[in-house]
């Protein structure tokens, strides 16, 4: 459809208006579905049309898109319109906290000035437009009112006269801002390379307290934070200790601090500073201060904060199991009459607790299985051989009363075969029950979730479970769907208390501990497991040639 559009040139100003709605509403449901030539394409074609299209047409498009777009490169586009389109979109935009820091460099101080506005914005995009300071946002100069800033103008391969219609030498706003975008869509095709975990780094603050510069680790996980309030409950921020010392303007040592960020950041510090003074009047301005990895004797017990949180998540476990047994003994006495005669509501009663309890005892077997998964270990890959297909084809008979409950059909094919697999039986089995269940429950009644089973060639090293994704996460972020704590829209009333996010984070731990992978792709969501076809081949030959 982007190509039939794109074909077409528009031929009065109507039919520049439906080919701005078309392609607008194409990128914001599909952008991230769509191909990197399709994308550049139709992102010059609406630069190339915006001149011929009302600003009010904008305006309305951006407040029909905003909710439910969540393609960043068209939120980009918007948000270097005229400032009544620009508002209207990043008022209501919806992006990870990836693309708005991603986006943030292609903005200007108009749009900054709307997001910084916002109070639901992800912590670290508020960090990063403060990091800015205050010279990065602004409001409209008394000259230039909303609806008489003249838009940019653009230029597109393929439109010749528009190119000759641009003035200036240098490249137009949109241009640059389609420069951009491309050079935003191929880092993020690229895989990001590991960092390697930071060691010290330096930071000041000003008379208030809050941290304003920074070297040695990013602006977003430090600049922001107060060493003048004690942050609590694992909060990002510094213990009381600095607190105490801030109000006294004395010197600190070895105060905590806490980061939020990425694994080569975030983390406990330690870090010593001191005051300093305005030379000609005495004034404090405020800390500086070195801050540093804490060493192993610091830390309680000399375990790392890891370690100490995976033992608290099964203390935990330990102290649920207990009292659940218990319930769960008692509730079988009842059901099973085993102290004389008990009436049918009361038994009916006990069935109900029993059924429960066993709801509950899975739940913390995935509990304690994600705790064991934090843990680094190498991918062990079981000897033994099993059929995988048929383990898929007993979850799809025992997944039945779940499927007619929530009215979803499940289809999965077999493509190629058989379908041995290096993994234990008991993982597999939870690996493509969690799967399954997390999909389903996210399914709209009526709809059909669909798969494949593939082995793709007897030496092939790996099989793969492909599910296409539900309609409730068809376009959303892999990073979010890998947060423990997402759980999309319309989820099931009768959905499992772990989240999806928590789910598949457990079906990934579970398969990479096995050598396979849990991949999200734009369409579907595939398990991949070591295949045994090979090794099974190469035994049946050996015995032939016996």
């Amino acid at each position: 459809m982007i190509a039939t559009i794109l074909r077409q040139a528009p031929a009065d100003r109507r039919a520049s208006i439906a080919a701005w709605r078309q392609l607008s509403d194409i990128l914001a449901q599909r952008g991230n579905q769509l191909g990197d030539e399709d994308i550049r394409r139709s992102l010059h074609a609406l630069a190339v049309l915006r001149p011929r299209v009302p600003e009010s047409v904008r305006r309305d498009c951006a407040r029909a898109i905003a909710r439910h777009g969540r393609f960043a490169p068209l939120v980009a586009l918007y948000a270097n319109d005229v400032p009544a389109v620009s508002a209207t979109m990043l008022r209501d935009a919806r992006l990870s906290e990836a693309d708005w820091l991603a986006l943030l460099p292609a903005t200007g101080a108009m749009a900054r000035s709307v997001l910084a506005g916002r109070p639901d914005l992800p912590p670290g995009v508020c960090r990063a437009l403060a990091s800015l300071g205050s010279g990065s946002v602004a409001l409209p100069g008394p000259d230039v009112e909303a609806g008489e800033m003249p838009a940019p103008t653009a230029v597109a391969a393929g439109a010749p006269e528009l190119a000759q219609a641009a003035t200036g030498a240098g490249p137009s706003q949109i241009s640059e801002l389609v420069r951009r975008i491309d050079k935003y869509q191929s880092n993020r095709s690229q895989p990001a390379a590991p960092r390697a975990p930071r060691a010290a780094f330096l930071f000041e603050t000003g008379p208030d307290g809050v941290i304003h510069w920074v070297d040695g680790v990013s602006r977003g996980a430090v600049i922001g934070l107060s060493i003048a309030e004690a942050a609590f409950g694992g909060e990002p921020g510094t213990d009381g200790i600095a607190a105490g010392a801030f109000r006294q303007r004395a010197e600190i040592l070895n105060a905590r601090m806490l980061l939020d960020g990425t694994s080569a950041e975030a983390g406990e510090w330690r870090f010593s500073a001191l005051p300093w003074f305005d030379p000609a009047t005495g004034q404090f301005r405020g800390y500086r201060a070195s801050a540093r990895r804490p060493h192993q004797s610091e830390m309680p017990y000399g375990r790392t904060p890891a370690e100490d949180s995976g033992d608290s998540i099964r203390q935990l476990i330990h102290e649920l199991r207990s009292p659940l047994n218990a319930i769960s003994g008692f509730a079988q006495i009842i059901s099973g009459q085993m102290f004389g005669p008990v009436s049918h509501s009361y038994r009916a009663m006990a069935e109900t607790i029993v059924a429960d309890a066993v709801s509950v005892q899975s739940i913390i077997d995935d509990l304690e299985t994600a705790a064991r998964s934090n843990s680094a270990r190498p991918a062990q890959p079981a000897d033994d051989v099993i059929d995988i297909g048929a383990i898929v084809s007993q979850v799809e008979s025992e997944l039945a009363p779940l499927l007619a409950d929530q009215r979803v059909e499940l289809s999965i094919s077999r493509i190629g075969g058989p379908f041995l697999g290096f993994a234990g039986d008991a993982d597999v089995r939870r690996m493509v029950g969690r799967l399954l269940t997390a999909l389903v429950d996210i399914s709209e009644p009526g709809a059909i979730l669909v798969g494949q089973l593939v082995i793709e060639s007897r030496h092939d090293d790996m099989l793969h479970l492909r599910i296409v994704r539900p309609a409730a996460i068809r376009f959303t972020a892999s990073a979010d769907l890998l947060d423990p704590g997402f759980s999309p829209e319309g989820e099931a009333p009768g959905a499992a208390v772990l989240s999806l996010g928590f789910s598949l984070r457990l079906v990934d731990s579970l398969a990479r501990a096995s050598g396979g992978r849990l991949d999200i792709g734009h369409n579907a969501l595939t398990l991949h497991l070591p295949s045994a076809n090979s090794k099974a081949e190469a035994e049946l030959e050996a015995q032939q040639g016996e």
